[in-house]
């Protein structure tokens, strides 16, 4: 079985998986060795270890950055693609078949259109930018799993019935997965299940919204991510660490560092 089958599988099983979001080789080999099953990549998380915005960095790197994950472990990868490198379905296509050459498993396209003026896609095109990766998902010559984002909750469009249309409306274009951020209610959550066919995603970790693996699967999602969560965490715990320094001159934050010890054995594990 291909890494690609094996991930589309984890989607079909009992309950619901959690992927978790690395930004580095070093935390990619961490979560392989602590047991998650599949990775996905954070691109908010990936332009944060640039030290530039999230959107910021151009494809050649995003691509080498999958790469660099795809070969860190032996886990299935899926992408964190955005809006696909373009606005039209061909760009959208071409990501996706310059995304599986670098091994990856899946990736996700959104239909925020990057343009805080007119945040997301109109529905037609953004059905036809899922249409367009589908098609060039199945062309491929071995299995990929595309996940299609619906950003409305991101960008201050909280409306369920329109996000649900517009996940329908992937869905029909032949997503594999379909996925809308930002729900922080098990009841929508359990309603937008309920409205689809395909697997959901929902993230967790984020404001507002942390119910348990065994809630989200109930509610009816197949998988969870944490988006840029733990990378938001671990550059949390280092702001923190250091305003102490600053502050009082004390170094108690920095003594919770995670053993030496552990680190070694999490990458003698992996690598």
């Amino acid at each position: 079985m291909t890494k690609a089958s094996a991930f589309r599988d984890l989607h079909h099983g009992p309950g619901a998986f959690v992927i978790p979001n690395p930004w580095d080789i070093g935390s990619a080999r961490i979560l392989a060795a602590l047991g998650f099953r599949a990775l996905a990549t954070t691109s908010a998380g990936f332009a944060f270890s640039r030290g530039v915005g999230e959107g910021t960095p151009r494809r050649a790197a995003v691509l080498a950055h999958c790469r660099e994950l795809v070969a860190a472990t032996d886990l299935p990868v899926s992408a964190d693609l955005e809006r696909g490198f373009g606005d039209s379905p061909e760009s959208v296509a071409e990501a996706i078949r310059s995304a599986a050459e670098t091994g990856l498993a899946g990736a996700s396209i959104e239909d925020h259109t990057g343009d805080p003026g007119a945040p997301i896609y109109d529905p037609g095109l953004a059905a036809d930018r899922i249409s367009a990766a589908a098609e060039a998902a199945r062309g491929l010559s071995g299995d990929f799993v595309l996940t299609a984002r619906c950003e409305n909750f991101l960008w201050g469009r909280e409306d369920l019935a329109d996000t649900i249309r517009r996940l329908q409306s992937f869905e029909a274009a032949g997503a594999d997965v379909l996925f809308a951020p930002g729900l922080r209610d098990l009841g929508m959550i359990a309603e937008l299940c309920q409205s689809v066919s395909c697997p959901v995603n929902v993230i967790m970790g984020i404001a507002g919204a942390d119910f348990s693996v065994a809630q989200v699967a109930e509610a009816g999602a197949k998988r969870i991510s944490v988006g840029s969560g733990f990378a938001r965490r671990a550059y949390g715990a280092m702001v923190s660490a250091a305003r102490e320094i600053l502050d009082g001159g004390t170094f108690t934050e920095t003594t919770k560092a995670l053993p030496f010890a552990e680190f070694e054995a999490f990458f003698a594990a992996t690598g």
